[in-house]
């Protein structure tokens, strides 16, 4: 075996970038395994970062030392905080990207970091010793040590593109799959599952008629994704909006047997949440239009991306059908709407650390394990990166719980309830979602980051004298409304600021400047300094939830620090149910409150299971 490293990671997409970065950062020797460096960090499919509860993630990320975020800041074209009008709890930043810049930046990153080095190969089997990772064998031949190994395909693992009846064998468009690695992981006993994705047309700029769209632009005043981006004055580039008609449905329906999604030759299920434009138009009969939204994909681009027309029609049709719609008479397409097929884990099979349960040593990140989305790749590959590299190291490996971060619930979602469908993040997903704000990150995540040295000095500092202004916004919040100022407030006697504030018309903001209770130079922070502001002013205002949120966690404590031998046979217990027994002996529950939220295992059967464990 040739070369030894702490850490090799196989692929170089989100997950991959993640992984690799946060693991060098600890010093470890990493080799990243690809068969294109050009592709690092592609943006395969939209030109966007963030969105509802994804927005979140990448704060999470970036708390944790993860690059999303950053390189996101500075290649951002565009940048909104979604649901505004909505409740805070699903407030949600999003930001339209180059998508250029972003994989120049990324690439950057990695190619130039002195602790990654590049590979160039593909991965089809792995050296595997007395139940442990030893390295993986390329299909070189070759075979390179390592301690542990963070798998990170993609969509790459058997990828199957369908245009129609055309079918293409690639990972990616233009890009070949990875073939061998799949068998290889149900050979050593793995549950594999088959799912599929698309990605809608990309429009030559110039045959849209954009005097028929309409324009819509980013925030005046925007909100970057990294508490550590400075002097943030981006551009604010508009997107434009169009809609579908009936001539386009019907269009779509008479042709929606030529679909391979509905005449069978797509046997990967796709995603719910993320429906393809035939789906729509078949789930959704009483719309007479859908919204699709004109996106470029970098800086003055000639490539537009349209969201919401995610299809796998042949290109002839989905042609005609966008011609009906008055924008799009002459619309020429650089590349056709399609969808992928490919190979990934069940993911039940992994630990809380994203770690095999049946092999030390060996992650999973990424679309490998059933999710969709940048996001929510990057942040599983961030969680595997930094627990193969303290395996490698000896250290004790970390976790992000449901009620730490939107990364936990994520996790906790893939490991307990495993998927049928590429899983997609919804704030929804989160049962404590009014406290896992993106504006609060610092508060929930820090002590994790510092405990596990994913911060640098220059950044500790950073986030110290962001607590150092909540706590000082805090304290004004005590201060009380005085006498002078009950004609202001329309209030009969002082009270407290924060008392005033849980009124449904008070802004914090406002307050504090009528009372005189703005700290000085307070305008010279900028977005920081108002995101605090908003963030106390919800505190305040959802104290009672929040508080009722607190005590939820506290009862389940005692369920997840209840550890479950990963050698139980459930098949002996008298009293869970056949189905019980099957989801309990495949999960293997690393503990007692994992158990209970597997699917399929009912209060019944943890009620026989608790009485088991304590006898125990």
């Amino acid at each position: 075996m040739k070369q030894n490293y702490d850490i090799l990671v196989v692929g170089g997409g989100h997950a991959g970038v993640e992984a690799s970065m946060i693991a060098s950062k600890a010093g470890c020797r990493v080799g990243v395994v690809s068969m294109d460096k050009q592709s690092i960090g592609r943006m395969s499919c939209n030109p966007a970062i963030g969105g509802v509860a994804k927005g979140q993630i990448v704060r999470e990320i970036d708390i944790l030392g993860g690059l999303m975020g950053r390189i996101a800041d500075v290649s951002g074209l565009q940048f909104k905080v979604l649901n505004k009008s909505k409740g805070r709890s699903v407030w949600s930043p999003r930001a339209q990207i180059d998508k250029r810049k972003y994989e120049k930046k990324i690439s950057e990153n990695i190619l130039s970091n002195k602790n990654i080095e590049f590979i160039k190969g593909e991965v089809v089997s792995l050296k595997i010793k007395n139940g442990s990772i030893r390295g993986v064998v390329l299909r070189s031949g070759e075979q390179i040590r390592s301690k542990t190994v963070v798998i990170t395909c993609g969509t790459f693992l058997s990828g199957v593109i369908h245009i129609g009846d055309r079918k293409i064998l690639a990972g990616r468009m233009g890009e070949a799959p990875s073939v061998g690695l799949t068998e290889f992981l149900v050979d050593i006993g793995f549950k594999t599952i088959r799912l599929k994705t698309g990605t809608p047309p990309r429009a030559l700029k110039s045959s849209i008629d954009w005097e028929k769209t309409n324009k819509d632009f980013g925030d005046v005043v925007p909100t970057p994704f990294s508490l550590f981006t400075q002097n943030f004055n981006p551009k604010n580039e508009p997107c434009h909006t169009v809609r579908t008609n009936l001539d386009t449905h019907s269009i779509i329906a008479k042709n929606a047997g030529l679909s391979p999604m509905y005449n069978g030759e797509i046997k990967g299920v796709g995603p719910r949440y993320c429906p393809s434009i035939e789906d729509k138009i078949k789930r959704f009969e009483h719309q007479p239009s859908h919204l699709l939204f004109l996106e470029p994909e970098w800086f003055n681009s000639d490539q537009i991306y349209i969201n919401g027309f995610s299809t796998s029609l042949p290109e002839q049709i989905q042609v005609e059908s966008l011609k009906q719609i008055p924008a799009f008479k002459k619309i020429e397409f650089l590349r056709p709407g399609y969808a992928i097929e490919y190979d990934c884990i069940s993911p039940s099979q992994l630990k809380a650390t994203l770690e095999s349960k049946q092999i030390l040593g060996l992650f999973f990140a990424g679309q490998i394990n059933g999710t969709s989305g940048y996001e929510e790749a990057a942040a599983q590959g961030l969680i595997a990166g930094i627990n193969s590299a303290r395996a490698a190291l000896g250290l004790e490996q970390t976790t992000i719980k449901r009620s730490e971060g939107y990364i936990g619930v994520l996790i906790d979602d893939l490991i307990t309830k495993d998927t049928e469908e590429p899983y997609r993040m919804f704030t929804s997903r989160a049962e404590y979602r009014m406290m896992l704000r993106y504006s609060n990150t610092e508060t929930r995540l820090f002590k994790k980051s510092q405990n596990n040295n994913l911060l640098n000095k220059q950044e500790v500092a950073v986030i110290e004298r962001r607590l150092k202004d909540r706590n000082l916004i805090k304290t004004k919040t005590t201060n009380s409304i005085t006498t002078k100022h009950l004609k202001t407030f329309q209030i009969k006697q002082p009270m407290p600021i924060k008392d005033y504030i849980k009124r449904p018309e008070a802004n914090l903001k406002n307050v504090l400047e009528k009372t005189s209770n703005l700290p000085q130079g307070y305008k010279s922070k900028k977005w920081s300094f108002l995101e605090a502001l908003d963030d106390i002013e919800t505190e305040i205002k959802y104290e009672g939830y929040i508080k009722r949120h607190l005590q939820e966690i506290k009862k389940q404590e005692d369920n997840e620090n209840l550890k479950i031998d990963k050698n139980t046979n459930y098949s002996l217990f008298s009293g869970l149910s056949k189905e019980a027994i099957e989801k309990l002996n495949f999960v293997k529950p690393e503990t007692f409150g994992q158990a209970g939220r597997i699917s399929g295992v009912s209060p019944s059967d943890i009620s026989t299971l608790m009485i088991y464990l304590l006898k125990k």
